[in-house]
């Protein structure tokens, strides 16, 4: 049974959502990350990564830059740049990438559920990915960037956002990269009561994206409750049903043959593949394309290789204990530097570029479905990294959750 319940959100003023709203902080390396904040001095990087107030070379991790992040946070809020409700609401958040729209509940998730796997994840995370992100959580007494979180459909949830939709929207805005972004509240008590009570019927909340915040957000949940501050319970979040999502590819290039020849490779992947000259990008499942010295090869991966266990049937699965590992050397993706990973978003042309500039391999996989990420994570098993890519990326600073207890 889900515990996800309606907040009092924090959000920028309407005139100013569109300068504010932006891509979640790990996004942007450094140098990016200061070059959105010169170009927006509104921007919400200047708060998720406040090193950028600070003089190059400050460590990034220093006590004073999210001493710093508090302040802003908190200065635009006493400025009015941004607003909170007055009442508990919930919110709807519709994104629309390439005419495709989808649209997810803004609310709170529970520590509890995280804790008692009614939210379940599918990848880990490193301490020192959670470490700031906690120390930035603590600091702000704000939660301010959204964790991504997948349910099975229910028709009331979905019916109630479509009713809130038919209201003026609180925002409506194209972001650069042509991402529409428009939001609604649900405010009435009824309402928020049916969807509160239509989440309890839900046996299971994923993690889609965010798994390093979600963490985050619980472990300094449970620091809070020795401080008896219970609004830290709860942590922010987007929900979207499966059937809105849509998962990319998240593809592989390998800096070099590990001593093989191109023809070589080319006959050991024959052991365990149907491999043919193919100029196109993966059709289905068990298909992978290879780009090897300037040309594209298409990869079915033999029925013999396939597994009723979920995580041992993923292409990538297969993919890494098949090819990676065993011809190419790659023994540990999370950790060896001859390995780069490619977001489907930036197409199968940024594999050529890549291979084409360094040598090696790419391959391109057929996406991982939605089906698949909630059976691993109903096993309570992990799938290997950078199985899953998911476009569009929630804005931050749309929606803050405040945890000081004091509002």
């Amino acid at each position: 049974m889900a515990n996800i319940t309606a907040f009092r959100g924090i959000r920028p003023r309407t005139d100013l959502t569109a300068r504010i709203a932006a891509l979640p902080y790990d996004v942007y390396n450094r140098k990016e990350a200061l070059e959105e904040v010169r170009k927006e001095p509104l921007s919400f990087l200047r708060i998720d990564r406040a090193e950028t107030q600070f003089p190059e070379g400050t460590d990034i991790y220093d006590p004073k830059v999210y001493q710093k992040a508090r302040e802003l946070l908190w200065q635009m809020k006493a400025d009015g740049e941004f607003i909170q409700d007055e009442t508990d609401s919930f919110y709807v958040y519709e994104l629309t990438m390439n005419k495709r729209a989808q649209t997810g509940l803004v609310a709170c998730a529970s520590v509890q559920d995280y804790l008692d796997n009614v939210i379940l994840k599918h990848e880990n995370t490193r301490e020192e990915k959670e470490q700031d992100r906690i120390r930035h959580v603590d600091t702000c007494d704000a939660q301010t960037g959204p964790i991504f979180l997948a349910y099975r459909h229910n028709d009331l949830i979905s019916e109630k956002m479509n009713e809130a939709k038919k209201k003026a929207p609180l925002f409506d805005f194209v972001s650069p990269d042509g991402i529409g972004h428009r939001g609604w509240k649900i405010d009435e008590p009824e309402v928020i009561a049916q969807i509160e009570e239509a989440f309890s019927k839900i046996g299971q909340i994923y993690i889609a994206d965010g798994h390093h915040r979600a963490a985050s957000a619980v472990k300094v949940g449970l620091k809070r409750r020795t401080e008896k501050k219970q609004e830290s319970d709860r942590f922010l979040s987007v929900l979207f049903a499966e059937d809105e999502l849509r998962i990319m590819d998240y593809n592989r290039a390998v800096r070099d043959l590990n001593g093989w020849s191109a023809e070589q490779l080319i006959e050991k992947i024959g052991d365990v593949a149907e491999i043919e000259k193919a100029d196109r990008a993966p059709q289905k499942k068990g298909e992978v394309s290879m780009y090897l010295q300037g040309c594209w090869y298409q990869l079915c991966l033999k029925e013999s290789l396939r597994s009723e266990d979920p995580v041992e049937d993923l292409d990538v699965s297969i993919l890494q204990k098949q090819i990676l590992e065993p011809l190419l050397g790659i023994k540990d993706p999370r950790t060896d530097e001859r390995i780069q990973f490619i977001g489907g978003i930036r197409g199968r042309e940024e594999l050529e570029r890549i291979t084409d500039a360094q040598g090696g391999v790419a391959f391109a996989m057929y996406p991982t479905s939605m089906k698949e990420l909630f059976d691993v994570a109903d096993a309570h098993r992990l799938m290997p990294p950078k199985s899953t890519w998911f476009e569009p990326k929630l804005r931050s600073g749309l929606f803050i959750h405040d945890i000081s207890g004091e509002s």
